[in-house]
This record gives C-alpha cells, structure tokens and sequence, in this order.
C-alpha cells in the first residue's frame, strides 16, 4: 500500500536519534519545562526566522493562547475561513470569540478579497485568522496590507505550512502571531501532540509561557486563568535531535514529488490546485479535485491500485454539528469552500515515497477511466 504517510520508513531513519534523546531525557530526570524545551524553542525560533517560540502541548492550543495575548475578549469577531481542520474554529471559540466566516479562493485559502469587503462593511472586526491551507501560503502581500489597512489583530494559523513563504515573506511573520502544530502527519511532526506560537514580541512570548503554564506567573502565583498546554521535555528533545535538522532535506523532497506529479498527471478530469507564481509551498498535502460525483469511484479507483488517498476536508466548518447554537457568523455563502469540500482528494506526497511509488500514482491518476 502506498500510504498518505509512512512513519515506518521516517522510523528506519530517525530511531537512532530518538533512542539517543529518551536517553538523554530519561537521565536528566527532568520531564517538563527544562533546558529541552528551551533549547528546541530556540532553535525552531531561529529556523522560522522570528525572535520568539513559546512550546505548548498542540496547535489549537498555540492558537488560543495566540488569541488571548492579542486581547481577544468574550464575543469579538474573529475573521476566519470555512474551510480548514475544526481546530481553527474551535480555538477561537474557546477563547471567547465569534468566528466570522468569508469564503475561500479557487486554492481553498482564505479569499482575502472578501475580507476587505467585509472589514469595509463592519469596523467592529478587529482580529483574522488566515490558514494556509495544504502548505499553501495566502497571499502575505494582501494579508500585510489588510492588516496595515485596518489595524489588525493577526494570528496566522501554519499548522501545515512550517517553511512555506510568498514573495520572500516567509509564512507566520505578517501576523502579530503565528501558531503551528507537531501532530505526527506534520512536515515538521512529534512522536505525540506539540504544537509552538511563534511571534517578534517579547511581551507577547513571555504571556503565553504564563497562559500556557495555569497561568503563573511564577511558581503557584497565578496572574490569569490560563492553560495545562506545556510541550514536554522527550517530545522538545525528539523534535529537536530527529526532526528538525531533517526538515529542509524531507521539505525539498516534497517539492520535488509535488513538481513531477504536477508535470505528469494530465487527466482532463482531475484539476491540480492552482498555486501563485510568488508562492513556496511546503506541500503538506498534495490536493486534486475531480467532479463531486466521481470522487467515491476515483478513489475506489485508486485504492484498488493500493494507492492510499485521503479528503481534506469533507463537510464544511459552519455546517459541523459541533457549530449548532454556537455564536458564528457567516457573512457569505462559502460556495468556493463547498464546492471544494466535495470536489477535494489527497494524494501521498510525503517524503519517503519511491521513484516507483510515484510512478505509480501518476498511471493510477492517469488511467482512471474518469
């Protein structure tokens, strides 16, 4: 089976640093908040380019916690897209804020154009949070001038789009802040949950190591209600010794599959999403989107070539049951983000994938009868 993710193969050539870094972690006798994990958040803040990483136990957590130290206060309107994992909704919602949702551009990013209409239309809006959708950055030209435009309260949501960047602007740096996440199926993935907030503001980094921590200030003085959200020593040390110094080569690895399968599927039913000429993409997710009525039997199609494929994502956040009778917004019909819901298929892009694996995916897509 050719998997959307191979964590065996990424164990073949990570084990050895993990075994070194239980060790190490293990002798220390310190499991939390301790020289791993600020030796991890510095490094991650100097391969991200910013000033400031603060470790939290998992992306939407990064997110929330992003929120609160923007002042983000119970029922302000948090601009944000209909199209995306639940997590980004959810977080702003556990932070007190109503998601306001526009619709999303043919790449399924938010439609930035729509923002500006409907940040014309209410000055009440003060915050916005963009998700770079499949590694996929929005345009941080327009984002930049949205946020210089209308005073903005940014955090950008990264969790699939560490390195990816537009126009030279890397992802994560046109917000006041950023989060992203070290699920396992990330570019950049832990052995468990983490997740990181990176930000430039000093003030900014040292609230959320308060609110990610119970909210203490110091030790059993609590200053706010905060978070149990700490990143953990083994998993800062993992990231650090296995992960990280291997994420530019697994990154370009991605590239180079994601341009051959953008050079060689060529079916006149499956569209490729379209990506700006200005855009770095990190390939998170290799999408393809074929008529909502073919889609069962294109990946029924694909699967009896053992081709393991997955759909990012099926059902829309403001039509999520979780959303009924909470307090959201949409201020238009998200008829992008719908079409692209049902239309959407991943293929396996990660980076251990064969020569002959890849081969095989292009002939799978290639030959559907469609």
């Amino acid at each position: 089976m050719i998997l959307q993710n191979d964590f065996k193969r990424q164990w073949s050539v990570i084990g050895p640093k993990v075994s070194t870094a239980l060790e190490r972690v293990g002798a220390s006798g310190w499991y939390i908040l301790g020289q791993e994990v600020s030796r991890f958040e510095a490094a991650l803040a100097e391969y991200w380019g910013v000033a400031h990483a603060v470790g939290v136990g998992n992306g939407m957590d990064a997110l929330e916690i992003g929120l609160r130290c923007l002042g983000l206060e119970p029922g302000a309107k948090v601009l944000t897209t209909p199209f995306s994992a639940f997590a980004s909704t959810l977080a702003i919602l556990r932070g007190g804020g109503v998601p306001v949702f526009v619709d999303v551009d043919d790449s399924g990013n938010l439609d930035l154009e729509q923002c500006r209409e409907a940040l014309q239309r209410d000055r009440s809006i003060r915050f916005l949070l963009p998700v770079h959708l499949y590694g996929n950055p929005v345009d941080l030209e327009k984002l930049a001038a949205l946020q210089r435009d209308f005073d903005l309260l940014i955090v950008e949501d990264c969790a699939q789009a560490i390195g990816a960047a537009y126009a030279g602007h890397a992802v994560g740096t046109i917000g006041q802040a950023a989060a992203t996440s070290f699920y396992p199926t990330k570019n950049l993935g832990a052995l468990g949950d983490a997740g990181a907030l990176l930000t430039n503001d000093p003030a900014l980094a040292e609230r959320a190591r308060t609110l990610r921590n119970y909210g203490q200030s110091t030790l059993y003085f609590h200053s706010e209600r905060g978070l149990n959200t700490r990143l953990d020593e083994l998993q800062a040390a993992i990231l650090h010794d296995a992960l990280l110094p291997r994420l530019r080569e697994w990154t370009e690895r991605r590239t180079e599959i994601a341009k051959t399968y953008r050079a060689k599927i060529l079916h006149s039913s499956i569209r490729l999403l379209p990506v700006a000429d200005a855009a770095v993409s990190v390939w998170h997710l290799f999408p393809v989107f074929v008529p909502a009525e073919k889609r069962e039997v294109f990946q029924a199609h694909l699967a009896s070539r053992n081709i393991k494929t997955g759909i990012h994502y099926p059902r829309i956040i403001p039509d999520q049951e979780a959303l009924r009778g909470a307090p959201t917004k949409k201020l238009v019909e998200p008829i992008n983000a719908t079409r692209l819901a049902e239309c959407e298929l991943s293929l396996p892009v990660h980076p251990f994938l064969t020569t002959e694996e890849i081969s095989s995916v292009i002939a799978g897509c290639n030959e559907w009868p469609g």
